[in-house]
């Protein structure tokens, strides 16, 4: 069902009646398995958990570190950015000016559309400025000091609203997001904010209220979401690593379908305060990069403890875990064992889960071993989270509702409507549910595997033309292809991150690895590996700029 325009208005007045909201309800069941938490046996199901801290198989997960080199990346990375400015080849000022050029000269390549909401080119040029002199008196602050790095649009930025995909928020901000000021706090210099779908709650890239980015590398499809200029600014070259956030995929989409890296680390590694989307236990902050260094860098400067975000204390190895990262990039694979479960491998369209089990064979030929793995009730994922976020996206949007109702987009209110079909009982079996695969995931990492290899996605992007710019559209089906082997990694809280692993009808694919609870070192070393075996390299879309270029 794709429902846009006229149509969806009219299904979103027709909500308003019960029996059409519950007729709806039971087509929505399906797409999503709805129907399949009722049926699961009494052993998929825990008791229900007192917080949303991730359970840790085992520690530490280690194979035998090859003692390589960080992967060379076909692009500037952060760490390059970093050694030309102390070398004076460029200079932060440089840099900046010419992302601003790009701007200014309006071309997006294949992406049509600005990736971004708001430009805030006063102060970047201060913090650029600043940022010259530091590298002018040999002083830099680090590896993002002086480097362009955007912020999804739904932390705060002083200054600027927070729109987050919708109309109607237009109050500026009175301070930065937690985040947002470690980024700042490291020289980063945040020249813009990305755009985002509505409330983050479409995974493909659509949203009526904007002129959305468009897939990097073809103008007729979605560039994915909710994180999606984010994934766009990237892939254009315009920054070595932006900040999404990721609730049911929301960065390893878009780095997915834009040809990039992304990473969701473990749940509340990076502090969520003044992030008006993150309340709840499934929305995690994280960055898309170029190279898999540019995360790690990403992950050293925002990572700890925030004094608004007590869940941030959840962390056991806070002041090891950068020595961690930073060795991970060379470790390579020999040794790891990487689950393959070929039950949901069997989903995705075979075009992507040939590409992508092409690059797992190409690890194991590396020294990874292959475990042929089964997840229990692992199916249950997309239900359960559909039915957590979901919710807990409802009850944080109810006052909301009431007071800025009309300005909703047909999609957003169609959901909402939806979400309040869910009775207690439906929503207490799913975080039952969940509490079972958090447990069982666990045992998995215990007992069999270092990490867990998906298809990032389960189709390419979904068609989304230009012609579509400003059109309402609902689309479960996309919705679902998108997210279905997202939700495991957000409802366990575990790491999961995303590599592209080559072309399907010129759009890029993605292959995805889990790890276990606070073992972001073992994601990074197999997405690193893969980097450096140039698995992923796929050039660079229409549009791209070389921020070294001469």
């Amino acid at each position: 069902m794709r429902v846009k325009g006229a149509p969806l208005r009219l299904v979103r007045s027709l909500t308003a009646s019960d029996a059409f909201t519950g007729l709806l309800w039971r087509t929505s069941t399906k797409d999503f398995g709805l129907d399949l938490l009722a049926s699961l046996p009494p052993d998929a199901r825990a008791p229900i958990d007192d917080s949303a801290r991730p359970i840790a198989g085992r520690a530490p997960h280690t194979w035998t570190d090859a003692g390589l080199a960080p992967p060379t990346a076909h692009r500037p990375t952060a760490r390059t950015l970093h050694e030309a400015c102390c070398t004076g080849a460029t200079t932060p000022t440089q840099l900046l000016a010419t992302v601003l050029d790009a701007l200014d000269a309006g071309d997006f390549g294949d992406a049509t559309h600005s990736p971004y909401s708001v430009v805030d080119r006063e102060a970047a040029e201060q913090a650029a400025a600043a940022a010259t002199a530091r590298y002018t008196r040999g002083q830099p602050l680090g590896p993002l000091d002086g480097l362009p790095v955007p912020v999804k649009d739904e932390q705060d930025l002083a200054g600027h609203p927070t729109q987050g995909g919708t109309s109607w928020r237009t109050a500026p901000a009175p301070a930065d997001a937690w985040a947002v000021s470690r980024l700042k706090a490291a020289g980063a210099v945040v020249y813009a904010k990305t755009r985002a779908t509505e409330w983050g709650l479409n995974p493909w890239g659509g949203n009526a209220f904007h002129a959305m980015p468009r897939n990097a590398w073809h103008p007729g499809h979605g560039a994915g979401g909710s994180s999606t200029g984010s994934g766009v600014a990237v892939a254009l070259g315009h920054a070595p690593v932006a900040l999404g956030s990721d609730g049911g995929g929301s960065i390893r989409i878009p780095a997915a379908l834009n040809g990039v890296y992304g990473i969701k680390p473990t749940f509340v590694r990076v502090g969520r305060s003044r992030d008006p989307w993150a309340f709840g236990s499934m929305s995690h902050l994280g960055p898309i990069g170029g190279s898999v260094s540019d995360l790690v860098d990403f992950l050293i400067a925002t990572a700890g403890v925030d004094p608004e975000d007590p869940s941030t204390l959840f962390a056991p190895d806070a002041h090891v875990c950068a020595d961690a990262w930073r060795a991970a990039l060379g470790r390579g694979v020999r040794g790891c064992r990487i689950g393959v479960p070929q039950a949901l491998w069997d989903t995705a369209d075979p075009a992507v889960a040939g590409l992508a089990r092409n690059a797992v064979d190409t690890l194991v030929a590396e020294g990874a071993e292959l475990v042929d793995l089964t997840l229990p009730y692992a199916e249950a994922a997309s239900a359960a989270d559909a039915l957590v976020i979901g919710s807990e996206t409802a009850a944080n949007l109810s006052d909301d509702l009431v007071a800025h109702g009309p300005a909703f987009g047909p999609e957003l209110a169609v959901i909402l409507r939806l979400m309040g079909r869910v009775s207690a009982g439906q929503f207490l079996d799913a975080c039952r549910v969940r509490a079972g695969l958090r447990r069982s995931l666990a045992a998995v990492f215990r007992d069999q595997v270092d990490l867990i290899a998906l298809p990032t996605t389960g189709t390419v992007a979904p068609r989304y033309p230009l012609s579509e710019t400003g059109t309402d559209i609902l689309w479960p089906e996309a919705t679902e292809a998108m997210t279905r082997f997202a939700f495991l990694a957000n409802l366990t809280g575990v790491p999961a991150g995303t590599v592209p692993c080559g072309l399907v009808d010129g759009l890029p694919v993605g292959l995805q690895f889990v790890g276990d609870a606070w073992d972001e070192a073992s994601v990074l070393a197999a997405m690193a590996h893969c980097e450096r075996l140039e698995l992923g390299e796929l050039g660079h879309p229409n549009g791209y700029v070389d921020l070294l270029a001469p």
